[in-house]
């Protein structure tokens, strides 16, 4: 700071020091300045590294988009992919990053409900054209493509049902219709599968969820293996405004640390949950995809080396009377619309993520109004088993 004391409206500059922080600094200016304009111009031009203005790129998110493409076994050169304010803002930006009006989108029929609606009516009502097909029939989603078709979005499991995508498949008849394949990666994580093994073009994340892990933070990631890609959709993610907050990057840098030691515990249980819960009376059926009894458990067991993931389906038998029950039973389990929390937390999709379809429309899918979505954390198992099977007795 100056000595002159009239300059302390001015901001100062940081101490010098030999030493460096162990924690990642918080940077939440907005703006960054340079020391004239031709300093800026090599900046926007690449030919130096530095940050200009937030929305355009910020430290914070600049460290967390490394990290995330280190486990997505991307070359992360100054931030190969972007982070996004949310898992939708990242799917938004992929999306008008790369399509012209007219253009064809091949969906997931069992997306999220959010990405569901973008795809079924956002889309259409700003001029591009959308097929819905099953994800897990590779032949049905060939079928669906057109001479149009610029992409195909689907999630490696799907939410709520938790059926798995043939990916392999997907990405062999993308390759030969010369079209791009996005897949959203936030239910298994990389820890279970890295898409780009498989033929994936681009991979959005909700970093909301699992790879944050503790309910604080509201992110999304998009990443493609494409330098020409990911600048496209960088420039979208920019024009748009999809900008996200350095403090919730800083607190998601963070919750990667410990990753990987949360999923493989919350999957462990997850596997005992679903064994242990399915032969209780009331218990219509156990959805969980590293069971002998998941319809789609030998593609699972096959793209995710053995895993079975976090996540376990619940569908009781009658209708929202029981799901009212079983979830006030549950208690002090708690019942939020997320996933991915260091806690267990009980979801009912068909008045929540679903709620904008038709109650035909969620049948077809399999969501019931007895559907409930477990997302399992890091209590003990025994507790959990415990409190759950109380809960289906209620």
């Amino acid at each position: 700071m100056s000595e002159d004391p009239r300059s302390i409206v001015r901001r100062s500059t940081p101490p010098v020091s030999v030493s460096t922080p162990v924690v990642t600094p918080l940077q939440p200016s907005v703006v960054y300045a340079s020391t004239d304009p031709d300093e800026l111009d090599a900046q926007y031009e690449g030919r130096v590294r530095g940050f200009t203005y937030a929305r355009e790129g910020h430290p914070n998110a600049t460290v967390l988009a490394g990290k995330l493409a280190w486990l997505e076994g991307v070359d992360d050169s100054w931030g190969a992919g972007v982070v996004t304010g949310s898992g939708m803002g990242a799917i938004g930006a992929v999306l008008l990053g790369l399509l012209a009006r007219g253009d064809h989108v091949v969906g997931g029929d069992q997306l999220y409900g959010r990405s569901h609606r973008l795809l079924s009516d956002d889309l259409r009502r700003l001029g591009f054209e959308t097929t819905l097909a099953d994800p897990t029939d590779a032949a049905g989603i060939e079928h669906a493509i057109r001479p149009d078709t610029k992409l195909i979005l689907v999630e490696t499991v799907s939410n709520p049902t938790l059926r798995v995508a043939d990916i392999d498949g997907i990405a062999a008849v993308a390759a030969r219709s010369g079209v791009s394949v996005v897949v959203d990666n936030t239910f298994t994580t990389p820890r279970a599968l890295r898409p780009f093994e498989h033929g994936a073009d681009i991979v959005v994340h909700s970093v909301t969820k699992m790879l944050a892990g503790h309910s604080d933070v509201t992110l999304g990631y998009a990443v493609a293996n494409s330098t020409g890609t990911n600048a496209a959709i960088r420039e979208a993610a920019v024009t748009w405004g999809f900008t996200p907050s350095p403090f919730d990057c800083w607190l998601a840098e963070r919750g990667l640390h410990t990753f990987e030691l949360r999923y493989d515990r919350a999957e462990s249980t997850a596997r005992q949950l679903a064994d242990e819960l399915a032969f209780l009376p009331g218990v219509e059926a156990i959805l969980y995809p590293g069971r002998a009894d998941h319809p789609d458990q030998a593609r699972a067991m096959s793209l995710f080396g053995g895993r079975g993931g976090t996540m376990v389906g619940l569908r009781l038998d009658g209708g929202r009377d029981r799901a009212n029950r079983f979830i006030r039973a549950a208690s002090p389990i708690q019942f939020a619309p997320t996933l991915g929390d260091v806690s267990t937390l009980l979801s009912h999709p068909a008045s929540s993520s679903h709620r904008g379809l038709t109650e035909a429309a969620r049948s077809a899918l399999g969501i019931t109004e007895g559907f409930i979505r477990i997302s399992v954390g890091l209590e003990d198992p025994d507790l959990l088993i415990s409190e759950l099977s109380r809960a289906v007795r209620a």
